[in-house]
Protein backbone atom coordinates (compact mmCIF):
# COMPACT_ATOMS: atom_id res chain seq x y z
CA UNK A 1 0.00 0.00 0.00
CA UNK A 2 1.48 3.59 -0.60
CA UNK A 3 1.24 6.24 1.54
CA UNK A 4 -1.95 8.25 1.86
CA UNK A 5 -2.62 12.08 3.32
CA UNK A 6 -6.06 11.93 4.37
CA UNK A 7 -8.07 14.25 6.84
CA UNK A 8 -9.51 12.74 9.92
CA UNK A 9 -12.26 14.93 11.95
CA UNK A 10 -12.86 14.44 15.55
CA UNK A 11 -16.55 14.46 17.06
CA UNK A 12 -18.39 14.86 20.62
CA UNK A 13 -20.08 11.36 20.14
CA UNK A 14 -21.76 12.01 16.68
CA UNK A 15 -18.74 10.16 14.57
CA UNK A 16 -20.94 7.23 13.83
CA UNK A 17 -23.74 9.18 12.35
CA UNK A 18 -22.49 11.71 10.56
CA UNK A 19 -19.61 9.08 8.48
CA UNK A 20 -22.68 7.42 7.86
CA UNK A 21 -24.29 10.50 6.46
CA UNK A 22 -20.96 11.08 4.29
CA UNK A 23 -21.18 7.70 3.21
CA UNK A 24 -25.22 8.28 2.16
CA UNK A 25 -23.49 11.51 0.01
CA UNK A 26 -20.29 10.15 -1.19
CA UNK A 27 -21.09 6.49 -1.85
CA UNK A 28 -18.13 4.33 -0.79
CA UNK A 29 -17.19 1.57 2.04
CA UNK A 30 -17.63 2.54 5.32
CA UNK A 31 -15.51 0.64 8.00
CA UNK A 32 -15.69 1.59 12.03
CA UNK A 33 -14.84 0.11 14.92
CA UNK A 34 -15.78 1.48 18.43
CA UNK A 35 -13.55 1.57 21.82
CA UNK A 36 -15.13 -1.10 23.21
CA UNK A 37 -14.36 -3.30 20.24
CA UNK A 38 -10.74 -2.36 20.29
CA UNK A 39 -10.04 -2.35 23.74
CA UNK A 40 -12.04 -3.60 27.04
CA UNK A 41 -11.14 -0.99 29.14
CA UNK A 42 -13.20 1.77 28.13
CA UNK A 43 -16.34 2.83 30.52
CA UNK A 44 -18.46 5.49 29.15
CA UNK A 45 -16.80 5.62 25.72
CA UNK A 46 -17.43 1.92 25.17
CA UNK A 47 -19.68 2.51 22.33
CA UNK A 48 -18.29 5.65 20.63
CA UNK A 49 -16.35 5.10 17.73
CA UNK A 50 -12.51 4.71 18.10
CA UNK A 51 -11.77 4.56 14.42
CA UNK A 52 -13.74 5.01 10.95
CA UNK A 53 -12.95 5.47 7.91
CA UNK A 54 -14.77 6.02 4.29
CA UNK A 55 -13.32 4.85 1.01
CA UNK A 56 -15.22 6.39 -2.04
CA UNK A 57 -15.37 5.06 -5.46
CA UNK A 58 -13.99 8.65 -6.94
CA UNK A 59 -10.94 7.75 -4.60
CA UNK A 60 -11.84 9.80 -1.42
CA UNK A 61 -10.28 8.62 1.83
CA UNK A 62 -12.18 10.18 5.35
CA UNK A 63 -11.58 9.31 8.78
CA UNK A 64 -13.14 10.05 12.16
CA UNK A 65 -13.52 9.14 15.63
CA UNK A 66 -14.94 10.14 18.58
CA UNK A 67 -13.51 12.32 21.04
CA UNK A 68 -12.63 9.78 24.54
CA UNK A 69 -14.09 10.94 27.91
CA UNK A 70 -11.13 13.03 29.31
CA UNK A 71 -10.12 14.78 26.52
CA UNK A 72 -10.96 18.35 25.21
CA UNK A 73 -13.42 18.71 22.57
CA UNK A 74 -12.55 22.04 20.64
CA UNK A 75 -14.77 23.05 17.50
CA UNK A 76 -13.30 24.55 14.82
CA UNK A 77 -9.72 22.14 15.87
CA UNK A 78 -11.00 19.17 15.77
CA UNK A 79 -9.59 18.77 11.66
CA UNK A 80 -6.58 16.89 11.68
CA UNK A 81 -4.17 15.35 8.77
CA UNK A 82 -3.54 11.19 8.82
CA UNK A 83 -0.33 10.17 7.17
CA UNK A 84 -0.92 6.54 6.71
CA UNK A 85 0.58 3.26 4.99
CA UNK A 86 3.07 0.70 5.03
CA UNK A 87 6.24 2.90 3.53
CA UNK A 88 8.41 2.72 7.28
CA UNK A 89 10.85 4.87 6.17
CA UNK A 90 9.03 7.76 4.35
CA UNK A 91 6.29 7.51 7.22
CA UNK A 92 9.01 7.89 10.22
CA UNK A 93 10.71 10.17 8.21
CA UNK A 94 7.63 12.52 7.90
CA UNK A 95 6.80 12.15 11.29
CA UNK A 96 10.24 13.71 12.58
CA UNK A 97 10.26 15.96 10.39
CA UNK A 98 6.80 17.47 10.92
CA UNK A 99 7.36 17.55 14.73
CA UNK A 100 10.75 19.45 14.25
CA UNK A 101 9.49 22.67 16.15
CA UNK A 102 6.21 20.96 17.20
CA UNK A 103 4.85 18.87 20.00
CA UNK A 104 4.61 15.29 19.70
CA UNK A 105 1.32 14.68 22.29
CA UNK A 106 1.61 10.49 21.31
CA UNK A 107 5.24 9.07 20.68
CA UNK A 108 5.26 6.53 17.22
CA UNK A 109 5.26 3.75 18.97
CA UNK A 110 3.11 -0.08 18.20
CA UNK A 111 -0.36 0.23 19.71
CA UNK A 112 -2.98 -2.49 20.38
CA UNK A 113 -4.28 -3.11 16.94
CA UNK A 114 -0.85 -3.61 15.57
CA UNK A 115 0.40 -0.65 14.09
CA UNK A 116 2.93 1.96 14.74
CA UNK A 117 1.15 5.50 15.65
CA UNK A 118 1.84 8.43 16.77
CA UNK A 119 0.37 12.12 17.03
CA UNK A 120 2.33 15.51 17.05
CA UNK A 121 1.39 19.47 16.37
CA UNK A 122 3.50 20.94 14.06
CA UNK A 123 5.23 24.15 14.87
CA UNK A 124 1.93 25.91 12.47
CA UNK A 125 -0.25 23.84 14.98
CA UNK A 126 -1.63 21.47 12.80
CA UNK A 127 -2.33 18.25 13.83
CA UNK A 128 -1.07 15.15 12.52
CA UNK A 129 -1.33 11.47 12.79
CA UNK A 130 0.93 8.99 11.53
CA UNK A 131 0.34 5.21 11.38
CA UNK A 132 2.65 2.84 9.99
CA UNK A 133 0.78 -0.74 9.01
CA UNK A 134 1.94 -3.86 11.45
CA UNK A 135 2.93 -6.70 9.49
CA UNK A 136 -0.81 -8.14 9.94
CA UNK A 137 -2.39 -4.94 8.37
CA UNK A 138 0.14 -4.86 5.10
CA UNK A 139 -1.96 -4.54 2.73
Amino acid sequence: MASRLNPFISFDGTAKKAMEFYQAVLGGELTSNTYGELSADHGDDADKIMYSMLETPDGFTLMASDTPAGVDYKPGTNITISLSGDDDDNLRGWFEKLADGGQITVPLEKQLWGDEFGMLVDKFGIGWLVNIAGEDNKG
